[in-house]
């Protein structure tokens, strides 16, 4: 029995000496063991700040895409056939013109207005005193330079005398006649008989007349020359907002500032990690600026709606005015 239990204590002792043996071993071979540590988890602080939900509107960087057209003039040149205008109208000579009574630019306009209210009951053409100075001019021109035109020898017709006088129109005409008339009712009816005439006398688009008549020399014969200048005015039509056109000028200027300061910001921030102490400032910032940004935006496409829509009505009486067309 004793003999027993001292070998089982040699037994340990020599299983000890080999656990010894082994550790050791082990030490030399592959180095002392680090006990291994499990890592913290390391969260980020969040940044609780909120991401703009404002809508961020595309800038309206043109302005209207119509514009007023300024005028599109119909005017009376009687320089070819194809110009469809009336050619100026010569009275037959007559033996007796000491019997024949002079003209008269108050009675040119009364027969004019007479002959409108019976075909088709116009209204009646105001006396313009611009157009007045505009008739006097052709007429003498024609009687200086010796001519019987629309056009003068130096290239001026109705459009660009009227221009001349400061007349601001859509649209002008004029009727000449020379020889000698009996009366105003006999020159009106002259120019009421030819087509072409008659229809610058009965075009329901104008609304003006200045006239001038005179007695003079032209190619070395005694005799009249008479002149009507019919107008639109340019105020007749819609006028577009030069106040509103230069607001939406205004308007998209700043636009385009705001936007690329909205796309700086926009940029830093997204450059910027929400950890930093800055972040909130920019965002803050940013969306400070965008209210402002929209606001401007709407403020402007509601002026464009309205002025394009004056352009559009200044350009639909422009062509209506100018449709009209007078035969020869």
């Amino acid at each position: 029995m004793r003999s027993a239990l001292i070998g089982i204590a040699i037994g340990l002792l020599t299983l000890i000496g080999a656990g010894v043996v082994s550790y050791n071993y082990l030490t030399d071979a592959i180095g002392p063991r680090t006990p291994t540590i499990a890592p913290t988890a390391v969260v980020e602080k969040q940044v609780n700040t909120p991401v703009s939900t404002a809508p961020v509107k595309e800038a309206m960087s043109k302005v209207p895409a119509k514009r007023p057209v300024v005028a599109n003039v119909v005017t009376n040149k009687a320089t070819a056939p194809t110009t469809l205008t009336p050619g100026p109208l010569r009275a037959a000579t007559s033996s007796s013109v000491s019997s024949m009574a002079p003209l008269s630019t108050n009675g040119v306009i009364v027969f004019t207005n007479d002959a409108r209210a019976q075909n088709g009951g116009l209204s009646a053409l105001t006396e313009n005193t611009v157009l007045d100075k505009d008739a006097q001019m052709k007429l003498a021109d024609m009687f200086s330079k010796q001519y019987f035109e629309h056009v003068s020898p130096t290239g001026i017709g109705p459009g660009e005398l009227a221009n001349t006088v400061g007349y601001a129109y859509v649209i002008v005409g004029e009727n000449l006649a020379l020889g000698d008339f009996s009366n105003d009712q006999d020159l009106v009816t002259a120019w009421m008989n030819s087509p072409g005439h008659r229809a610058n006398i009965l075009n329901a688009h104008y609304q003006e007349i200045g006239v001038a008549v005179g007695r003079g020399m032209y190619e070395g014969r005694n005799t009249w020359l008479a002149v009507q200048s019919f107008g639109m005015p340019a105020s007749a039509c819609p006028r577009t907002d030069a106040q509103l056109k230069a607001q939406i000028d205004i308007n998209n200027a700043t636009i385009i500032n705001l936007r690329a300061e909205l796309d700086a910001k926009r940029a830093l921030i997204d450059s910027t990690n929400q950890s930093d102490p800055n972040y909130n400032t920019y965002v803050n910032e940013f969306n400070a600026l965008v209210p402002q940004y929209n606001n401007i935006v709407e403020v402007n496409r509601v002026a464009v709606l309205n002025y394009n829509a004056s352009v559009k009505s200044f350009n639909a009486c422009i062509s209506e005015a100018s449709g009209h067309t007078v035969a020869p």
